[in-house]
């Protein structure tokens, strides 16, 4: 029955990680921006400072903080918090759609969380599949679940819908959107570019850049990498850094698993910079200047194609084949030898860079948000 023009949507969106926020932000942003709608923001701190970096960047203040953030925390423990924590916000609340993005522990709990309520929920990035429910761990089974669940799924691409309606999603529940980090990407973008007094200010934040050299730009934080594939992917940083013609700039994950090992394997090499992690506008302005970015990061492979920077993939697998296929990234793994040997090849050959680095970007055009939201209007007979 359609809404009388009194009555607002509510919607309540959830979120937890830094991705998360980036991508959730141009849409809560946007969701604020409408009369008919009501918008409440919901967030797990399931990362604390990293999330709050974003936050902060975007100007966003939650109506709701669970802040589970503990030191050791296991997924069952996130898992297990965010549902408890949620329970009272939808009850105090009552949304009409509850808005959960893509697949961490945060975004699975607050689709049971809903559900268990009997509030529909709106997945988005939703329909990406590797197929191989260990790669990513946990993330892949996490985005199946929200796939059970959700009543109305925004996916970034058409293989995406098609990886839905292959697992019995109607298709009119499913909608085309893009990527909302191309929109967060491109008004990051243009609030760099119109300002040069803040282009300047983060520069000194930065890492001096050595511009006659070519910058390799390097993140990590995937659990399946933990271990012996982040030490095979430290010791190609360590041989790459044997060359005159690169310098290496690597914002190191603050989970300790990560910190511990890249501290103790990087740290002593003089044109390697282990540095804290950015908040967003740092980040997107280091992403322009990078010569190649190597990476297990599903938004990079997402963001890197619109600055024309090419990404090597530190995953056996990835879920977003449409990069793949568009030839702006390439799989390379944890084995030493690839990831140098696929470095190199970028760093020597001009024709192998400018095939990847004037690829198309496949996520979207910036309209993301506005098709969401339009999309949601029309369901609700607004």
């Amino acid at each position: 029955m359609p809404l009388t023009q009194t009555k607002k949507i509510k919607i309540l969106s959830v979120f937890g990680t830094r991705p998360e926020a980036i991508k959730m932000a141009p849409l809560v942003i946007g969701l604020k921006g409408h009369e008919e709608i009501e918008s409440i923001l919901c967030v797990s701190g399931q990362h604390r400072e990293m999330l709050d970096q974003v936050l902060q960047a975007f100007d966003l203040e939650p109506d709701f903080d669970l802040d589970i953030m503990q030191p050791g925390q296991s997924l069952s423990d996130i898992t297990s918090r965010v549902l408890l924590g949620l329970k009272p916000v939808l009850e105090q609340v009552k949304p009409d759609w509850v808005f959960v993005h893509g697949d961490t522990a945060t975004t699975v709990a607050a689709s049971l969380a809903a559900y268990y309520e009997r509030i529909p929920v709106a997945h988005i990035e939703a329909g990406l599949r590797t197929h191989n429910i260990y790669a990513p761990w946990p993330e892949e089974v996490n985005r199946r679940i929200a796939s059970l669940i959700a009543s109305c799924h925004f996916s970034p691409t058409e293989k995406a819908k098609a990886n839905l309606m292959t697992e019995g999603v109607l298709e009119n529940n499913i909608l085309v959107t893009g990527n909302t980090v191309i929109d967060a990407l491109l008004a990051a973008i243009k609030k760099l570019d119109t300002s040069k007094v803040l282009q300047t200010e983060i520069d000194n934040q930065l890492p001096i850049i050595d511009t006659s050299k070519k910058l390799i730009l390097v993140t990590g934080h995937r659990r399946e990498n933990f271990g012996q594939g982040l030490e095979n992917i430290c010791k190609a940083l360590l041989h790459l850094s044997t060359r005159d013609d690169v310098q290496i700039i690597y914002p190191v994950h603050l989970n300790p698993k990560v910190k511990n090992l890249v501290t103790a394997r990087l740290s002593s090499r003089e044109n390697i910079h282990l540095i804290d992690p950015l908040s967003y506008l740092p980040f997107i302005r280091l992403m322009s200047k990078a010569y190649i970015i190597i990476t297990d990061s599903g938004g990079i492979q997402e963001e890197a194609p619109t600055l024309g920077v090419p990404v090597l993939v530190t995953r056996g697998t990835t879920e977003r084949p449409e990069a793949l296929d568009a030839g702006t990234v390439k799989l390379v793994g944890t084995d030493t030898a690839e990831i140098t040997r696929q470095s190199e090849h970028l760093l020597e050959s001009k024709s192998a860079y400018a095939k990847m680095s004037k690829a198309n970007n496949p996520y979207g055009d910036g309209k993301t948000v506005m098709r969401i939201i339009s999309h949601i209007l029309r369901r609700e007979g607004v």
